[in-house]
């Protein structure tokens, strides 16, 4: 007897609150499209990501802030 193999409803994956409704998606060419302007991921790994090449610096705390409002 032959197993029938279930197809599984595609889920949207658990993601942090900041990132909901988050979607990446690589066309046949190779390009990159997201559902979130680059400015705002950028933002966002700034402030979650702790980059091991940038720890030491003096200025660490102001780059995780963000840009200040004049």
């Amino acid at each position: 007897m032959s197993k029938k193999k279930k197809k599984k409803q595609q889920e949207d994956p658990k993601v942090h609150g900041d990132l909901k409704g988050f979607k990446m998606e690589i066309d046949s060419f190779g390009e990159i499209s997201s559902s979130f302007p680059i400015d705002k991921i950028n933002e966002f790994l700034n402030k979650n990501v702790e980059d091991k090449k940038l720890k030491d610096r003096e200025d660490l705390e102001d780059i995780k802030r963000g840009p200040e409002d004049e």
